[in-house]
């Protein structure tokens, strides 16, 4: 009897492993214009890396920027949010993950304008870019630059 209790418990830790490992990415709402091919493209992108995403296409992305506190300067084609935080534009899922992981006090990311080379703008180039923590207040600072 014990030793059947001793498989059973086994064969259940097994299982439970992998689904306690993956744990799930929060849902990112993503505020785009239908037309746009890029956006599209970094929604692929979020998902590839594990995120669950809702795409909601909107007339002007831009009101969503200007309601999350994302100041103009720091602008691109679409605009979302995760768990509270901003994001703007083209701004890499590792990003991303690494926000959620350390919770600093901040608006969000941003990646101005619409770099060649981020994710959704792959091309036969890619461009430095910034990605930047905005805060509160809309000042920034470089949270990471690609090369």
């Amino acid at each position: 009897m014990f030793k059947r209790f001793l498989i059973t418990s086994a064969a259940a830790a097994l299982v439970a492993l992998p689904l306690g490992a993956m744990a799930a990415q929060p849902v990112i709402e993503v505020y785009k214009s239908a037309s746009c091919g890029c956006c599209k493209e970094w929604v692929k992108h979020l998902e590839a890396n594990g995120f669950s995403v809702k795409a909601r296409d909107v007339d002007n992305p831009s009101d969503y920027r200007e309601k999350f506190g994302i100041p103009h300067e720091f602008g691109s084609c679409h605009s979302a949010r995760v768990n509270g935080y901003a994001l703007e534009g083209h701004v890499p899922a590792a990003e991303i993950k690494r926000l959620l992981a350390e919770k600093p006090r901040a608006r969000g990311l941003a990646v101005p304008a619409m770099p060649m080379g981020s994710p959704g703008m792959e091309g036969p180039r890619s461009d430095p870019y910034d990605v930047l923590l905005v805060k509160d207040g809309g000042k920034a600072t470089v949270y990471k630059h690609y090369k």
